[in-house]
């Protein structure tokens, strides 16, 4: 099949990269064209425009980082190359894949507008991060038609190992909010407790064990709490990321009158953690600002 991916950064390289080992041809479109220099090594065509790749391409998919970026690149706009969006080259038939997240209600709005052009389209966000994108172990979830759904399975199939389909156009990144609500008031609660910890005159590290030994055990504390304990702050995912992702869900949440307490406040200490000039740092550096709020001193990073 002829495939194009557009968005070639932590995330999408390696995905596109795995569509083709699956034996599929592939044309990337790439605002920084230097990352896609991996993939044309291996065989794949670089195209001028999001446009471009759709000519050439029977399913598109892309992995971009915003809802405005999603956009431009669908329907074109000045950040999509030459400003000619997938809308301007798929044929009807085509079928669009955004596994970005992004706001719901504009992914409906671009669903309609490429359904009257014949072009299905397919919301299906990630949760995996970096590692997962390149073990091809990513949780895929999915919104819009049952048949295009179907059509993609094979080519989900070589990114990830579950894959659900969850309803209509929107679902998906319905889903994704809720995903990211949840991680991220969970790594405050994480947070919170290792700061107490601390404070106490526990070894950080320690508590952080025996929690994942009992029932407040998640990923989260576990890929989180390790980096916060170990004050390991690199990106895996970029804090400014998840502000985007938690923003998102609130903006659900006001649209139809529902109250998330605890994503406000998170979402206060996520500005905190951005406003302090740490966007770019990992989310386990929120202990930071915690710390901070509480009058803890922040610890040394431990030796080795």
């Amino acid at each position: 099949m002829q495939l194009g991916f557009i968005g070639l950064g932590n995330m999408g390289r390696p995905m596109a990269r795995h569509l083709m080992d699956g034996g599929h041809a592939m044309a990337v479109f790439a605002r920084r064209p230097e990352t896609a220099h991996p993939l044309v090594d291996a065989g794949a065509t670089l195209c001028a425009s999001p446009a471009a790749v759709a000519e050439r391409s029977d399913v598109i998919f892309t992995m971009v980082t915003g809802t405005s970026d999603v956009q431009q690149v669908v329907l074109g706009g000045g950040a999509a190359g030459d400003g000619v969006g997938v809308l301007h080259g798929a044929r009807p038939g085509s079928l669009m894949i955004d596994m970005s997240t992004i706001d719901p209600t504009a992914t409906r709005s671009m669903a309609e507008t490429l359904s009257a052009r014949g072009i299905d389209m397919l919301d299906a966000p990630v949760s995996g991060g970096p590692q997962g994108a390149a073990d091809a172990s990513l949780t895929i979830m999915v919104g819009g038609p049952v048949a295009a759904f179907e059509r993609a399975r094979p080519l989900f199939e070589l990114l990830g190992t579950t894959l659900v389909h969850l309803g209509d156009s929107g679902a998906g990144h319905t889903t994704k909010a809720c995903h990211q609500l949840a991680l991220l008031v969970t790594a405050q609660g994480a947070a919170e407790a290792l700061t107490l910890a601390g404070r106490c005159g526990l070894d950080v590290e320690q508590v952080r064990q025996v929690m994942m030994g009992g029932v407040a055990s998640s990923r989260v504390l576990d890929l989180f709490g390790t980096r916060m304990a170990s004050r390991d702050f690199r990106a895996g995912i970029e804090s400014r990321l998840y502000h985007k992702d938690l923003d998102i869900a609130l903006s659900l949440a006001h649209e139809r009158a529902a109250t998330l307490p605890a994503a406000a406040v998170t979402m206060q200490l996520i500005n905190g953690l951005i406003g302090r000039g740490r966007g770019r740092d990992d989310l386990s550096a929120l202990i930071t600002v915690i710390e901070e709020v509480a009058g803890v001193s922040e610890p040394e990073p431990p030796d080795g």
